[in-house]
């Protein structure tokens, strides 16, 4: 049997390309992987993100620990990946 074809969103797509995670505390989004980098938006504790890719950058010290992962969160947009509650210390998406 072949699979009906709609235009809606395939929610297990979204989940194999990183899902949705909630953000632990208030968290600065930055311009690229790294407190230096600009300053282009916040989230608050509880909002939910989609991981599109991560990649190594700045190592931070957050809610969740103390990592070097970024997570790109939108074109030029990322947050560490300790403020983000993905329930591991490693990637849970691919590298950007």
């Amino acid at each position: 049997m072949t699979p009906a074809v709609t235009d809606e969103p395939d929610e297990s797509v979204e989940a194999l390309a990183g899902g949705t995670y909630a953000i632990a505390a208030d968290v600065n989004v930055r311009s690229g992987p790294g407190t230096s980098y600009g300053t282009v938006g916040r989230l608050r504790a509880g909002a939910r993100v989609t991981i599109s890719c991560q990649r190594p950058g700045e190592t931070v010290s957050g809610p969740t620990g103390t990592s070097k992962i970024w997570d790109r969160i939108g074109s030029g947009r990322y947050v560490s990946d300790t403020y983000v509650r993905t329930g591991s210390n490693g990637y849970v998406a691919p590298r950007c």
